[in-house]
């Protein structure tokens, strides 16, 4: 098995790469636009669970070399886990498009890409598996996030419809809702509904896979938090400010 991770220097992803060493000793490769720190990753899971694993060059936003990408890898993968993102303070992203261009095509249009040219090639073969790690930001709009959540809300939508077009053929989409993930990109936010520890997350990718989930929430508790949080009236979400 060969486990393909864009975005291989996510926390979250490498958590998820781990499982997947551990359990299922799968070839690791880690895509990355850092390629020497994608190495380093991808040395240590090779060290720690004595599996194959390398670290390539990859450009999330680079449009026009995905193909090529994806073309040029060796062996074609089984699981491909898109864990790339980019988040950017709300205020900022107000103040200046540029920031916000950079959180839609981050965490969206560069995912939309390569997964095109990933989906043809399983559907194509009428296997493998896409694992997209969208997030919760993106089942409710709140002043506090607002930009980066449009961009995740994006995402599930794709990664649903990526999903039915693919379920004929055999090849299958995994949606990924992350709550509150302790990582550097988080870092200094405080969770005001608890958080997923990355050992937790990575477990809950993984068993996804294995038990041939759609979508998932990471953490025991986060599928309640959002349901209560989804279900409440426009007019409690407008009047609490710091929800």
């Amino acid at each position: 098995m060969i486990v393909l991770v864009l975005g291989g220097n996510s926390e979250i992803g490498l958590a998820a790469a781990e499982k997947f060493a551990e359990h299922e000793k799968a070839e690791i490769i880690l895509a990355s636009r850092n390629e020497e720190k994608a190495r380093e990753n991808a040395s240590a899971l090779a060290d720690k669970f004595g599996v194959k694993a390398s670290g390539i060059k990859f450009d999330a936003l680079d449009y026009d070399s995905h193909r090529e990408f994806y073309e040029s890898l060796e062996s074609r993968p089984d699981v491909v886990i898109q864990a790339f993102g980019v988040l950017i303070n709300q205020k900022e992203c107000q103040q200046d498009f540029e920031k916000a261009r950079q959180v839609i095509e981050g965490n969206l249009m560069g995912a939309i890409s390569i997964l095109e040219i990933i989906a043809a090639d399983f559907e194509q073969q009428g296997k493998g598996t896409i694992i997209g790690l969208s997030s919760v930001a993106g089942e409710r709009g709140r002043q506090s996030s607002y930009i980066y959540a449009s961009a995740k809300a994006g995402l599930t939508v794709y990664l649903d419809g990526l999903r039915h077009r693919l379920y004929p053929s055999g090849a299958h989409v995994i949606t990924v809702l992350p709550g509150f993930v302790p990582t550097k990109m988080v870092a200094g936010r405080k969770p005001k509904f608890g958080e997923t520890p990355l050992p937790v997350a990575g477990r809950d990718i993984y068993e996804a896979w294995k038990k041939g989930k759609h979508k998932i929430y990471t953490g025991k508790k986060m599928r309640w938090v959002m349901a209560r949080i989804k279900a409440l009236p426009e007019w409690v979400i407008l009047k609490k400010r710091d929800i």
